[in-house]
């Protein structure tokens, strides 16, 4: 598990305007740094929709890996399902078999655990993978269930009234919202 950022980047750091400042293109490179060390010939990606999905796709890419990168909603199992509904938005497409296959879920942001679980519980509804391991672009703390990333590329720490939100342009660079929820 990786808590340190590039030398350039401090998670803490406060801008002029005393925002956050995450580089998240800097961060995307230690993600794909230390999934590059959790993978082999055999592993899966599987990424989150729909930040985790992006970074799923473009380290798929990078890796050079043979089969195609999944996505995973985990809509269907959130524990407030009755409040959110399918507003999470995105489809689970797993092109390969489940089953005895070595996953590494990628998401944008580790918060509660919550969504983890719940895509945990919707790749079992595909087969018995042979193990899941998680990799995430930032950690930012306040989990309510024990869930943990086997890779990190930043932690940072944020008052619950805030939400992190991974962005992409139209050229698929990625930034990061900060947001008062």
């Amino acid at each position: 598990m990786s808590s340190n950022l590039p030398p350039e980047q401090s998670a803490n750091a406060p801008s002029p305007s005393g925002a956050l400042l995450l580089d998240a293109e800097a961060l995307y490179r230690e993600l794909l740094s230390g999934v590059r060390a959790l993978c082999d010939a055999h592993t899966r990606l599987v990424g989150v929709t729909s930040g985790g999905a992006w970074l799923a796709q473009r380290l798929h890419q990078d890796l050079g890996l043979a089969d195609e990168a999944g996505f995973i909603s985990s809509a269907m199992h959130r524990d407030d399902f009755s409040k959110r509904g399918l507003s999470s938005g995105g489809q689970t497409l797993l092109p390969f078999e489940v089953n005895d296959a070595h996953i590494i879920v990628i998401d944008d942001v580790l918060y509660t655990g919550r969504t983890i679980r719940a895509v945990i519980n919707e790749l079992f509804d595909y087969g018995r993978p042979a193990s899941i391991r998680l990799a995430v672009m930032v950690d930012r703390g306040g989990r309510e269930l024990p869930i943990q990333a086997n890779f990190a590329a930043a932690r940072v720490t944020l008052p619950a009234s805030q939400s992190l939100t991974l962005a992409r342009d139209d050229r698929g660079v990625y930034t990061f919202k900060l947001e008062a929820q």
